[in-house]
């Protein structure tokens, strides 16, 4: 149990991980190790290959590049630590670097929910105002737009984070998570009405800046739909619409999760599932994004294709074999 009659801020955090799962930490450590590699991997060669391929300089991409810079910073956040977790059973961490971790965590979840919105809205103009588009989505006014989402999501949490801080605490507060989860660390605070209240408000929060960017997203697709519909060749129409389907996808996978977070955190549910759908959350989204863009997206798939053909073949090489035939 927690010290409850310290009036300081507690020196450390103790985190539980998986009560159900502690004689399996090796093959935690590696089934999680495996998902941060594929993380690293694929949104590294989703970024270089934006960078790479200058057919791909265009906003979607640039926005698609924020995505995946957005994705390995969020994953870092909490997948080491729990590395360490389950490697050395490292599962204490200082009082300062828990509530950094969980600023970096929400912040950046704020953060990809505003850039979804953003690309929703480059795919709105591309569609719906065609000939206004190059005019309209200019390099600097791209440049505005993912400045805007990045800053403004990771000033939301800090009110929150700090007034969490105040609570009492322990000497060495359990925390039943795999990483400093807001709602988990006030749960293991002193029971009090701050304490209570701050539930209430990170809850709050929470859901309002997931469902206003939900419905800024839905509210952009209708439009996108109501001008496919407007559209009279079929090949026009699927053409449109495929620009669509990698970001309906990625919203769709990243709504969910949070869907099955929420309902595991508001329904009597061991605690292991609480936990899960959270790790959920912070993995799911980040590792499908690389592969639903590279296996749905023409153009991705086509500049990945091509790099990946140059490394194997230069041009050098294939001058070379000509020059012998």
């Amino acid at each position: 149990m927690n010290n409850c009659n310290s009036n300081s801020s507690a020196k450390d955090f103790y985190l539980i991980g998986f009560p159900a799962f502690q004689d399996f930490q090796i093959p935690l450590f590696l089934v999680f190790l495996l998902f941060y590699l594929l993380i690293l991997i694929g949104n590294i060669i989703i970024i270089a290959v934006v960078v790479v391929d200058r057919t791909l300089h265009k906003p979607m991409y640039f926005f698609l590049t924020n995505l995946s810079v957005l994705d390995i910073l969020f994953t870092t956040t909490t997948i080491p630590k729990m590395l360490a977790m389950f490697l050395v059973n490292a599962k204490t961490i200082s009082f300062h670097v828990c509530f950094l971790q969980m600023y970096c965590f929400h912040g950046l979840s704020v953060t990809e929910s505003l850039l979804l919105v953003v690309m929703s809205y480059d795919r709105y103009e591309a569609i719906c105002n065609p000939l206004h588009y190059p005019v309209k989505m200019t390099k600097s006014v791209n440049i505005q737009l993912a400045a805007c989402a990045w800053i403004t999501a990771l000033l939301i949490p800090i009110p929150v984070i700090f007034q969490t801080s105040q609570l009492t605490f322990g000497e060495t507060t359990t925390v039943y998570h795999c990483f400093c989860d807001h709602l988990a660390v006030v749960q293991a605070a002193c029971s009090d009405f701050s304490a209570s209240f701050q539930t209430f408000l990170g809850f709050s929060i929470a859901m309002t800046v997931s469902v206003m960017p939900l419905m800024l997203v839905t509210l952009s697709y209708v439009h996108i739909i109501i001008s496919i519909l407007k559209i009279n060749s079929k090949v026009g129409r699927s053409k449109a619409f495929s620009t669509c389907t990698s970001h309906l996808i990625v919203v769709g996978t990243y709504y969910s999760s949070i869907a099955v977070a929420y309902i595991s955190y508001r329904t009597d549910m061991p605690i292991d599932i609480h936990v899960m759908s959270n790790v959920v959350f912070a993995i799911l989204t980040p590792l499908l994004n690389p592969l639903i863009y590279t296996l749905r997206n023409k153009e991705v798939k086509c500049a990945v294709k091509k790099i990946v053909f140059l490394k194997i073949f230069p041009p050098s090489k294939n001058c070379n074999l000509m020059g012998k035939n």
